[in-house]
């Protein structure tokens, strides 16, 4: 299941740009705006996650339909080429998409018995889907084409049907009563009361526009100095963050959560210095150095900004907070880092003589700067010394603190 869901995702989301910019003539604006059609879903999953199918129907049977309109609607992006037709379709496929990755993870953890041990065993999988999917489709050198959308049309039906095979779950909450604040988590806006969690909620929105900058163009930027197999390559990023995954217990008991942000921050001014001065001619290895660094670069701000979250909350307040975070950084955060970095990348092209040019150097330095100034904004406000720790701190104790 979780190999087939994001093999899904991995065979259109790196190529989405580069299709859009190089097949089909968009501007950057255009292309990012189809691309931030992803965060706009993103956002209103949760509505229907946790309004509906937490509610009315078995998980199973939803992933089912889903991902058998999925299929329906990435084939009808491949029928049409005007920037209203194709963000129509996009945006659709992308409603469709995303609630399956909550539904999946929420159908593995109701049949474990063990979730800490065997949870991260499952999962992995999903990230092993995405890297055998993106040197598929690099070897296949069809990144500028629609076979990507076709590959993930097909994966769609498979998982469609594989998704009725699955163990019955019914809906966990039939019987409770869910609101709109407890489902986007709105509840945990009481946290904002500590200065270092409203510091770092903040960064973590700012956070989300650099990070869009490498996964919207990485890909474009790739295939226009035609690296060789470029969806191939950049799959390296997700083997590297399994590596970072297993390493992150032993960092987490060594650094404070402040030391280890500013370290993810500094990869990611790092990589786009790499992605700027990289080159065919000598300098190919900064572009694999690049692609390596996406463990440290996730994992070091991310992961360990899911685990400070979940620790700096009140018990009963833990989900509620877990949702406020994913919608300020998957929703929030990644549409404007779509919108800004489409924009971004239009500054920096010039057409003239029947061609277009792009500065790329500019672009990926433009990145940088703005990954180092959300580094100051760390190292200059968030002021905290604490830990991830192994135990929680009590209900009692953390009400204290928001008091």
């Amino acid at each position: 299941m979780m190999f087939l869901n994001y093999a899904i995702w991995g065979a259109w989301y790196v190529t989405l740009s580069t299709y859009l910019t190089i097949d089909l003539k968009f501007t950057g604006t255009q292309a990012g705006a189809v691309f931030g059609t992803t965060s706009l879903a993103c956002i209103i999953s949760p509505f229907f996650v946790g309004l509906i199918a937490d509610r009315f129907f078995a998980s199973e049977r939803v992933l089912a339909v889903l991902h058998l309109f999925g299929a329906v609607l990435l084939y009808l992006v491949t029928q049409v080429t005007g920037f209203g037709a194709v963000y129509a379709m996009m945006f659709a496929y992308c409603l469709c998409y995303f609630p399956t990755i909550a539904l999946t993870n929420s159908l593995t953890l109701r049949h474990l018995k063990d979730t800490g041990r065997d949870f991260p065993l499952i999962r992995v999988f999903g990230t092993l889907g995405w890297i055998a999917i993106g040197v598929t489709i690099g070897r296949l050198r069809v990144e500028t084409s629609t076979t990507p959308f076709l590959l993930a049309a097909g994966a769609s039906v498979i998982m469609s049907v594989f998704s009725l095979t699955l163990p019955h779950t019914p809906p966990p909450n039939r019987e409770h009563t869910v609101n709109l604040s407890s489902v986007l988590g709105f509840d945990a806006l009481v946290m904002f009361k500590r200065p270092a969690f409203a510091v770092f909620a903040v960064a973590s929105v700012l956070a989300c526009i650099p990070l869009t900058f490498y996964f919207s163009f990485t890909n474009t930027y790739l295939n226009e100095l035609h690296v060789e197999n470029a969806a191939g390559k950049m799959a390296l990023g997700q083997a590297s963050e399994v590596a970072m995954m297993l390493l992150m217990p032993f960092i987490l008991r060594r650094l404070t959560v402040k030391n280890i942000l500013i370290m993810g921050l500094l990869a990611w001014s790092v990589r786009y210095l790499l992605l700027a001065y990289g080159n065919l001619y000598g300098g190919l290895w900064m572009f694999y150095l690049a692609i390596l660094l996406h463990g440290l670069c996730y994992d070091f701000f991310f992961m360990t900004g899911q685990l400070y979250t979940d620790q700096e909350a009140p018990a009963h307040l833990r989900g509620a907070a877990q949702g406020l975070i994913t919608f300020l950084t998957y929703g929030v955060g990644m549409l404007i880092g779509s919108l800004v970095s489409g924009r971004t990348i239009d500054y920096f092209t010039h057409a003239g003589r029947g061609m277009v040019t792009r500065n790329w150097q500019s672009f990926w330095i433009s990145s940088a700067f703005t990954a180092f100034l959300i580094l100051l904004l760390v190292a200059v406000f968030f002021r905290t010394n604490s830990r991830i720790e192994n135990t929680r701190p009590s209900e009692s104790e953390t009400k204290k603190c928001l008091l």
